[in-house]
Formats: structure tokens, sequence, C-alpha cells
């Protein structure tokens, strides 16, 4: 398993909080190299109020040098993820790519608008279901892995997407080991 993986985390004003934290704390904890990147600023306010200094922003990375996109949900975060042409292009050219693709709460939306979810086993925040064009969805689960794809239901999902994505790239001992550590596992 590739234990050095890129990910690139890009975070839009109004993202969930609980969602993105968690993602980029554990893959960080779990030594992937995270990338956050602000739409247009590298100061991103999050849903409620709380606000986060990314690394970069986005016009300074080039999506196709990462191994995993991830899409952390929130709104209005995730229509802003999904007003943003240069974000549905980079899901696309690193679906095209064969790479690995994350989003959780409403952001499979994303996905389904970059056209990369027709027919795959996806799931979201309920209510979202109907914006997922002809995605397979799997409402009654809380993480769904369809390929390099992984999807997630909300904030209360959000440590276990986040040990699914340790898992995806570095392994199943790694995510174990780290779940222990965290106490999200018995």
């Amino acid at each position: 398993m590739k234990t050095s993986a890129r990910v690139l985390v890009p975070l839009a004003d109004g993202f969930e909080e609980i969602e993105a934290i968690t993602i980029i704390d554990t893959l960080r904890r779990a030594g992937l190299a995270v990338t956050t990147a602000g739409l247009s600023s590298t100061s991103v306010d999050g849903a409620h109020g709380i606000t986060v200094r990314a690394d970069a922003t986005l016009d300074k990375v080039d999506p196709t040098t990462f191994d995993m996109l991830v899409l952390p949900g929130g709104m209005p975060g995730t229509s802003n993820l999904a007003e943003d042409e240069r974000v549905l292009a980079a899901v696309r050219r690193v679906h095209a790519m064969g790479k690995h693709l994350a989003a959780i709460c409403a952001a499979p939306t994303v996905l389904a608008k970059a056209g990369v979810i027709s027919r795959t086993p996806v799931t979201c925040y309920p209510g979202f279901e109907a914006k997922l064009g002809d995605a397979v969805v799997r409402p009654g689960q809380r993480v769904v892995k369809s390929g390099k794809l992984l999807t997630s239901r909300g904030p209360g999902t959000a440590l276990e997407f986040s040990l699914a994505i340790v898992e995806e790239l570095c392994g199943a001992e790694k995510a174990k080991e780290l779940g222990t550590a965290m106490i999200a596992h018995a």
C-alpha cells in the first residue's frame, strides 16, 4: 500500500467544519500529505462561523498531481464547490486518470454535476438523493466504497469516512491502528 499518498481537500466558504477538519486531521495522523485549497483565498469561512487557513488557493495547485481529491460537504459550501468550474474540471480529470475521489454529506452532488457517478453506488446526506442523477443511492449505508470512489452521509460519519480513506490509501492495518488510537474502534 502506498503510504506517502497526496490528498487535496478543496475548501469553499460554507464548508461543514466537522467533516473537513476530521478528514484533514485523520489523514495527517495517518502520515498522508494533505493539502487544503481555498477556492479564492487561504482564509475560508465554515458553515458554522469557524474560519480556517487553507494551505493554498486552488489556482496554485495542480489537482492531477494528487492521489486523491476529497470534497467535504456543508451548505453553502457544497453549492460553492459545484458552481466552481475548476472544481468540476479537477473532479473530471482525477476520475479520468483513475485516481481516488471521495465526497461526504451533500458533496456527492458535486460528483454528479461533474458526471462521474453515473450508475455508481453512493450515499449522501438525507434529502440530496434526487440530486445524484442516475447514481445507485445506498441511503442506509454510512460509507459506500465503489472502486476508487468513497462517499459518506454527513458530520456523524466523518471519522468513519476518514478512516475508510486511510484504509484505501494506507491499508486496513494502518486504518485499524489509527482507529484504535483515536478510540474509534473498540
